[in-house]
């Protein structure tokens, strides 16, 4: 069953990794848009046709302007994406309207939400929800000035809640958030449920929990609040403990909103709660960096050295998200995420590596835009995370199965326990094309593991505890035959999301199973 689930959810990964997580978002949110119009000319939500066109039109000039001007200021790349994700989000969480003084207090909400990505960020990464924040700052000025109107979540419908679950799914899977948020849900669910029953009970009211369950699920925010912001990347800790943490801070917080003064710490209040928790979790995620030197591993891959300039910390395992701004980004972006090379022992340098294009595969503008960054260009690193870690306890057996360039955190991890002084029962499988696509042989070896090579062609000079797997084929049968004792072994599989569904019915049978699928860029 965990095999089968495992292989869905990475064929499923591999689908939606052609698409940037950014692009997807705002797709997913104009899908919403679009299906709301529709909803509205038969009454099925709150506003009206033209409140909705009217509201979204104000609200993408305004945040597309005030982005573009910061931008231009700044001397950063024109993110116009952003700026949509920023200008639906807040379509679905204010009050759509036709009123000048309404329309005016939108204005203002998505001024000040494209003003918070620059005034309210550090070292690139921003603190709080830009749209949380336009809805905070309107709803407090709405004490003084009700006509500028205030949030109202009218998202939180039964007309829409399968169309944000569907869409939220999407995007969830995509940025590997589902569990998280899942949690998030439940709590919030949870203890809305409580409160509404507890005031129920206080008015001497009949109290159906059922009934109370229902409307929580289907006529609450929860659903898109957890969906499209709080599993906003750049304002999410590194670590899924810390994930999790933060999902149960704004779950309560919203289940159950605590008034202060004439307003109560409602949805994106109590997101803003959250956001600044994990601000503190990842305060030193997001550094500068100076490109040292390139170097070609093997024929196709490329390594990045590169030295760091602030503080950075990170577990051998985890992977950072790599900016490089350039004119024309395709779908795919400005940002990319590299599985670390290095060990945490080789800081202030930091090492990646990647695959580099072929003539049957275009180069993504990405990757154009990486090849002309020359030594002594300043980079960005936005953040650092990752739960690909190997166990704590140190006696337990390790199956690390690596394909192509999905060998680097295996890398890390081996350089790291090799710098420590630790000794581990470790078996790497390691399949690559053919025996020139082998990266970091000598640090692989230096490791002492035990490695088996899956290549077309047999290898030349392996080391003693190397071995070739000569007409074994990698699917999950050849997988049990080399690795015989699988079940007493922790699994980690690192590699493209094809692969690890295949290899999904064996790895089922390992103690655990811990992915780092990719997509490709």
């Amino acid at each position: 069953m965990l095999g089968t689930l495992t292989a869905v959810w990475n064929r499923v990964f591999a689908v939606l990794g052609r698409v940037s997580m950014y692009r997807l978002v705002y797709l997913a949110l104009a899908t919403l848009a679009v299906i709301a119009l529709l909803l509205s000319f038969f009454g099925l939500v709150g506003p009206g046709p033209l409140e909705l066109v009217v509201t979204l039109a104000v609200l993408a000039a305004v945040c597309v302007g005030v982005d573009a001007a910061a931008q231009r200021v700044l001397h950063l790349p024109w993110r116009l994406e952003s700026s949509l994700i920023t200008a639906h989000i807040l379509l679905f969480i204010l009050r759509p309207t036709l009123e000048l003084a309404g329309l005016a207090g939108i204005a203002i909400a998505a001024a000040v939400a494209s003003l918070s990505k620059y005034l309210l960020a550090w070292r690139g990464r921003h603190v709080f929800n830009p749209a949380a924040v336009g809805a905070a700052v309107l709803t407090l000025l709405s004490v003084a000035w009700p006509q500028l109107g205030a949030s109202s979540w009218w998202v939180g419908t039964p007309a829409l809640a399968a169309p944000v679950i569907l869409l939220g799914i999407a995007v969830l899977v995509r940025t590997e958030k589902l569990r998280v948020v899942a949690g998030f849900v439940v709590i919030a669910v949870g203890v809305a449920v409580v409160r509404t029953a507890s005031q129920y009970q206080a008015l001497g009211l009949d109290v159906d929990t059922l009934e109370i369950l229902w409307q929580m699920l289907w006529s609450s925010p929860f659903l898109f609040l957890g969906a499209f912001m709080l599993s906003e990347p750049l304002t999410l800790p590194p670590r899924r403990w810390q994930q999790f943490t933060i999902a149960a801070i704004v779950g309560v917080l919203a289940g159950w909103p605590i008034p202060i003064g004439d307003v109560t710490l409602g949805q994106e209040r109590a997101l803003l709660v959250g956001n600044l928790v994990a601000f503190v979790f990842a305060v030193r995620t997001a550094v500068r960096l100076t490109l040292v030197s390139r170097s070609a591993p093997t024929p196709s891959v490329r390594e990045l050295t590169f030295r760091v300039h602030d503080r950075l910390a990170f577990v051998p395992g985890q992977y950072l998200e790599l900016e490089v701004p350039h004119r024309h980004p395709d779908a795919r972006g400005t940002r990319r995420e590299f599985s670390i090379a290095s060990a945490p022992e080789d800081l202030p340098q930091l090492k990646v590596a990647f695959k580099d294009g072929t003539s049957a595969k275009p180069l993504s503008s990405y990757k154009k835009a990486l090849a002309q960054v020359d030594p002594g260009d300043e980079l960005a690193i936005t953040g650092v995370w990752g739960d690909f870690l190997l166990p704590k306890r140190d006696t337990a057996p390790i199956l690390m199965v690596a394909a192509g360039i999905g060998v680097t955190p295996f890398v890390s991890q081996l350089r790291h326990l090799r710098l420590a002084d630790q000794e581990r029962d470790i078996v790497l499988i390691y399949v690559a094309s053919d025996s020139s696509e082998l990266a970091y042989r000598a640090e692989i070896e230096a490791s002492g593991a035990h490695v088996v090579v899956f290549t077309r062609d047999r290898p030349a000079d392996l080391p003693a505890n190397w071995h070739w797997a000569q007409g074994v084929r990698l699917d999950a049968d050849g997988l049990l035959r080399v690795v015989p004792d699988i079940s007493a072994r922790h699994a980690y599989i690192s590699g493209p999301a094809a692969l690890i569904a295949d290899l999904a019915p064996a790895l089922e049978r390992a103690r655990s199973i811990t992915t780092d699928a990719f997509s490709g860029y």
